[in-house]
């Protein structure tokens, strides 16, 4: 499995306050950037997985509402997330 509990401890606890920091907004950003990423590579081999890229357009939805989130809450929590380039995230 691509996303196991131990990776997803690391990315809460990178992005997050701490690795039980679930629930914030950076975390889960940073989460859904990780499997944006990896549904992207699974589409470059196969192209037909239609299933795949619906399920794609909803994460980078649901993405990009949480975003639109922390514009609305907190201007500077929203650049800093942005500024990290590991996330792959453009403005």
């Amino acid at each position: 499995m691509y996303l196991t509990t131990e990776k997803k401890q690391e990315i809460f606890e990178k992005y997050g306050k701490s690795n039980t920091d679930t629930g914030s907004p950076e975390a889960q950003i940073a989460l859904f950037s990780y499997r944006i990423s990896h549904l992207t590579e699974h589409l470059k081999s196969n192209h037909k997985d239609y299933t795949t890229q619906r399920a794609l357009k909803m994460l980078v939805g649901k993405r990009r509402r949480l975003l639109d989130y922390l514009i609305r809450t907190d201007i500077n929590r929203y650049r800093a997330i942005i500024a990290q380039k590991e996330l792959g995230i453009r403005k």
